[in-house]
């Protein structure tokens, strides 16, 4: 399969507008972002502004286009400061708080905040990236497959920076790849997944384990799936990429 099929739709578009409104979407903002500091060193990666705003704003506001409700935000680093920013609402949403004492790592910030999730499946997202794909056709795809996890790849050519993700011809995830094994354009994870509750109480808890690198290559041939799309995607993760933000959000 390619990345511009830009979803397969055998999932149906024809689901209700207000299909994710009953799910919990999960927020991964824990991060130290230690490439950022010759940028930023004050404040969590979440915060780093553009356009005199949060980058975590972006994303809250992605989730209230399409009808979520709920958000759980998984903080580390100075969390205090994205209680203080963002609140317990932000606009339409309630926000609840999962805040590490030490940190957990992608996977094992996600298990800890898994007694505040009220939905099954959870929509989780990477808090330093941003992809403005169809969160409704993707929901569609998980659903379609009957999955256990699917995530979200995108199209991207920098094989020094993303690792590659292979899909098999019923668009499986069959592989994963370290970063800059190739340069020619491939699969990355885009940093948004849907994943059933069961799959997530298996992670260990209170150890600090990353999802990307040990949780999601040890869920490969159970109902893994990758959903890809051609939309526009940015990671915020490196002052050069961070310094591109505000073109990518200009309207």
């Amino acid at each position: 399969m390619t990345a511009t099929q830009n979803f397969d739709i055998e999932a149906s578009c024809r689901q209700p507008t207000n299909c994710l409104a009953e799910v919990t979407a999960v927020v991964l903002a824990g991060g130290l972002g230690t490439r950022l500091r010759p940028v930023f060193a004050d404040r969590p990666k979440v915060l780093a502004e553009i356009h005199g705003r949060p980058f975590l704003k972006y994303l809250l506001d992605q989730l209230i286009g399409v009808g979520i409700g709920n958000v759980v935000l998984c903080t580390g680093y100075l969390s205090h400061q994205v209680r203080e920013v963002i609140g317990d609402c932000y606009r339409d949403l309630e926000i609840a708080y999962s805040a590490e004492s030490t940190p957990l790592g992608t996977g094992g910030a996600l298990r800890l905040a898994l007694p505040k999730l009220q939905s099954d499946p959870v929509l989780v997202l990477n808090g330093d990236s941003y992809c403005a794909a169809s969160l409704e056709l993707f929901w569609a795809f998980h659903r379609a497959r009957r999955a256990a996890a699917t995530l979200l790849v995108a199209q991207n050519c920098d094989a020094d920076r993303f690792g590659q993700v292979t899909l098999g011809t019923g668009h499986e995830v069959i592989r994963f790849r370290e970063k800059g094994t190739t340069s020619e354009p491939r699969l990355i994870n885009a940093g948004m997944y849907l994943i059933q509750r069961s799959l997530i109480s298996e992670i260990p808890l209170g150890l600090q384990i990353s999802l990307e690198r040990e949780v999601f290559p040890s869920w490969i041939g159970r109902g893994f799936f990758g959903c890809a799309t051609d939309a526009k995607f940015l990671d915020i993760g490196t002052p050069e990429s961070y310094a591109a933000a505000e073109a990518f959000f200009e309207h």
